[in-house]
């Protein structure tokens, strides 16, 4: 294992039974010793109501195992009244370190009004926000760089994290990394093409590259070895692992 302290930026809590997800915080814990993972950023985005599921993330992991876990926080524009008092919450007294959407599950795209509260006050705190791309639910004829183009001017302070965009050899990722400074890729799913993350590092992005596991709909194992194992240099290898979530996150370590 490379010498250096190795952050995932990307895991989940709360149990999933249709995918056999158990959410043991012991497990992760002994997975993360055999994969040589330092902390994990873990957020709970399977429910609703999202000051149960920052709870369950910080009572659950992050109060209990405070070296091993870092709190991510995660709200939904379902109930607009609940939202902005739920940030402050979670980054106020909680301590999180930055926040998840997930569009999905509002079946609205990430550029719909009702994320636009949400964003306006991430802002104006300048907190670091994980969401996806692209979905399925996006208007026809949206892109990539168009939506984040259009994110950047707006929200100017917001740290973009393109959760999955550093997995796959994708040319619109790394054209929108590239062409904008607030853009980071996250390198976890379930593909493991032969070009994956290092087509990113080819093209210059790994000081923007975040590694992440989707842990645990995926083992902490599997998708390390896709960073580790690379084609890349060492020095690439450690910024990919944790030295870029460290200065992104601003973490003491």
């Amino acid at each position: 294992m490379i010498n250096t302290p190795v952050i995932d930026f990307h895991a989940h809590c709360g149990s999933w039974g249709r995918f056999g997800v158990v959410d043991d915080p012991n497990l992760y814990i002994r997975l993360m010793d055999s994969a040589g993972i330092d902390k994990a950023c873990i957020n709970s985005i399977f429910f609703g109501d999202a000051r149960w599921a920052n709870n369950l993330v910080y009572d659950r992991f992050v109060t209990k195992f405070p070296d091993r876990f870092i709190g991510v926080a995660f709200v939904t524009p379902h109930y607009p009244e609940e939202t902005i008092k739920e940030l402050d919450r979670s980054f106020n007294k909680l301590n999180f370190k930055f926040l998840k959407l997930y569009p999905l599950y509002y079946r609205q795209p990430s550029d719909s009004g009702g994320f636009k509260p949400i964003f306006e006050w991430a802002n104006q705190k300048e907190i670091p926000i994980m969401c996806h791309g692209k979905d399925d639910i996006d208007a026809p004829g949206t892109t990539l760089i168009k939506k984040y183009e259009k994110f950047s001017k707006d929200y100017p302070k917001i740290k973009w994290v393109l959760a999955h965009g550093a997995c796959m050899p994708d040319i619109n990722s790394v054209t929108v990394a590239k062409e904008l400074p607030n853009i980071w890729l996250e390198t976890c799913g379930s593909p493991t093409p032969l070009d994956g993350i290092s087509f990113a590092v080819n093209h210059g992005l790994a000081d923007q590259i975040l590694f992440g596991s989707d842990m645990p709909l995926f083992d902490y194992r599997h998708q390390i070895a896709k960073v580790t194992a690379m084609d890349a240099s060492e020095e690439d290898k450690k910024k990919i692992l944790g030295l870029n979530a460290i200065k992104l996150l601003k973490l003491d370590i």
